[in-house]
């Protein structure tokens, strides 16, 4: 009898091994080829260790010793997920070019909670293709239209205007109230002015800071500030589309229609009343956060850089000496800014306004020699390729004079993203940007405050809001 025992005993026991091994053996086969690396401590992994700030110039100590480590891609556990991190060029490429195939955007959800379901930012599948078409349509009729055109140069002599006195500005501040300003009238057609911009704006700030916060949804913490300021910014913006229609409801009220984004929307039936209030907000923050960031750079770095000031202010110089004296810029004015772009690619490379990106595997994957199982997330991170010295010579100086020659292929610059998730605004946000410099370097000298530097959170930052020194020029305001 006790031989019987231990002969069922032998055979349950394998007979669980079995079910074991069928179950979890793929799987463990599958794991044997993940890329190498180390997921830290339970729960949080190394998220901490990732997001630990670093000159946004630098890919930071995290990636560094990773890659010594353990090569370009590497799993780790990061925002609550088994992770595999790419500072891969070619992985990042075919990462950006399956999307919604093998791959999918995969924010954290706190992220979904301040933005909203059907966010441009977060949305897949058809949504997402709904939104971003109405976004292109949107960009490609407004860029060149000499109406946008003539707001973006009016905005940009206002605020120079408002240093006519001053020795020193934060010039992240007035580069963000320039944006907003841009922006706000280019959706929704309010001016500085008008009540409703500066409620707006209050709730937008508030808005930005809780998107970088902490994700705890307690009364008075930044994250819940910022999803009760989205809710009155939508509850704004749905009062002003209500008006738009009653006001187009009257008969005879030819007057009332406006050369804005809302305008557009209005007609587009392709979108629920959600998503066109969500399309609002999305341009709101395209338009605002990473273009005034972009701008930020581009002085920061300039003001560093005596050579490339002097070469941009010719080509300026040489586009207004065409102009009659108060006439504004055009659409070939700005075709005419070749070096203006170099000067825009350059600091976008080297300074990184958009680190990486989340997306997540749809199914097992393999690339090269290594499997990314179904379901991790997936870490693009871009500003590792940007920063790479055997992609781009000389990687870690600022030098607008490489794209002479360098090719912007997507695969080693991809500041705005790519593939059918790649920024639909970007050409909006260099116009402004292109626009604003053509005004400040002929009216300013700059010196950027000593010990300022730009740092990422991973959204970057300045230490001191880029305090920069003013120094007027003698024909200040003349060019314009």
């Amino acid at each position: 009898m006790a031989g019987d025992q231990r002969w069922f005993v032998i055979g349950f026991v394998g007979f669980l091994v079995g079910i074991i091994l069928n179950h979890f053996l793929p799987w463990l086969l599958r794991i044997g080829v993940v890329p190498k690396g180390s997921f830290g401590w339970p729960l949080l992994g190394e998220t901490l260790a990732f997001l630990k700030p670093h000159p946004s110039n630098s890919i930071g100590s995290f990636l560094q010793d990773h890659c010594s480590r353990y090569g370009k891609v590497f799993k780790s556990h990061l925002f609550f997920s088994p992770t595999v991190v790419s500072c891969d060029q070619d992985l990042n490429y075919f990462i950006l070019q399956n999307e919604d195939k093998l791959f999918q955007c995969s924010y954290p959800k706190p992220i979904h909670g301040i933005l909203g379901k059907v966010s441009m930012l977060v949305a897949v599948g058809d949504t997402h293709k709904r939104l971003r078409n109405v976004a292109l349509s949107l960009v490609n009729t407004t860029k060149s239209k000499p109406e946008f055109l003539n707001d973006v140069e009016t905005a940009a002599l206002h605020i120079l205007d408002s240093w006519k006195d001053m020795k020193q500005v934060i010039f992240w501040e007035e580069s963000r109230k320039f944006t907003f300003n841009v922006i706000v009238k280019q959706v929704l057609g309010l001016t500085p002015e008008e009540p409703q911009t500066t409620e707006i704006l209050q709730d937008f700030l508030t808005f930005m800071r809780g998107l970088i916060s902490l994700p705890l949804y307690i009364p008075g913490t930044p994250y819940a500030r910022a999803v009760q300021a989205r809710r009155r910014i939508s509850s704004t913006v749905k009062a002003i589309i209500e008006e738009r229609r009653r006001r187009r409801g009257h008969l005879g009220d030819h007057n009332s229609k406006k050369n804005d984004f809302l305008e557009i929307l209005l007609y587009v039936d392709t979108l629920s009343e959600d998503e066109k209030i969500s399309f609002v907000l999305d341009s709101l923050l395209g338009g605002y956060e990473t273009t005034s960031l972009l701008m930020s750079m581009v002085v920061y770095f300039l003001g560093q850089s005596n050579s490339a000031l002097e070469q941009l202010k010719l080509e300026h110089q040489s586009i207004r000496s065409m102009k009659k004296k108060g006439e504004f810029l055009n659409w070939e004015d700005y075709k005419k800014m070749d070096f203006s772009q170099k000067v825009m690619n350059e600091a976008l490379r080297y300074g990184n306004v958009v680190k990486f990106v989340h997306r997540k595997a749809l199914k097992d994957v393999k690339f090269r020699d290594y499997i990314i199982p179904s379901g991790w997330k997936v870490l693009p991170v871009f500003s590792a390729v940007h920063l790479d010295p055997n992609l781009h010579a000389n990687a870690l100086q600022f030098n607008p004079w490489r794209w002479e020659s360098d090719d912007q292929t997507c695969k080693k610059f991809t500041p705005f993203g790519g593939g059918s998730r790649s920024c639909p605004g970007s050409e909006l946000a260099k116009v402004e940007v292109a626009f604003f410099l053509h005004h400040l370097i002929q009216n300013y000298r700059w010196k950027v405050e000593e010990g300022e530097q730009a740092m990422a959170y991973p959204y970057v930052e300045f230490h001191k809001g880029l305090a920069i020194k003013l120094q007027p020029l003698k024909n200040q305001f003349g060019s314009g």
